[in-house]
């Protein structure tokens, strides 16, 4: 492993570890699609490739992540549940 895939290993281990808990939400395209959040599938890709071949589909996943996250703010979805590994998104109706 060459040092950028270290730092960018690292820079993203401590993103996962320290903002991504304190940022309020959960990645949209997990959401959305289920399967890893952005930074776990970027990382994945990161040490599998190195991380310059891994540029191209970091930013095609973040884009698809930003079309997921388009798609949920035009609904009413509230919350997300998790069944059998399957996420549910649902919405609480006011009356």
């Amino acid at each position: 492993m060459d040092g950028a895939t270290r730092a960018a290993d690292a820079a993203i281990r401590f993103y996962q570890a320290r903002l991504s808990p304190r940022k309020g939400w959960t990645c949209a395209h997990l959401v959305a699609h289920g399967g890893q959040s952005c930074s776990a599938a970027i990382r994945d890709t990161v040490l599998a490739v190195g991380v310059w071949r891994a540029t191209l589909p970091a930013v095609a996943r973040l884009w698809a992540c930003y079309q997921a996250a388009a798609l949920i703010a035009n609904t009413d979805v509230q919350g997300v549940c998790c069944c059998g590994g399957i996420p549910i998104p649902f919405r609480f109706r006011h009356r």
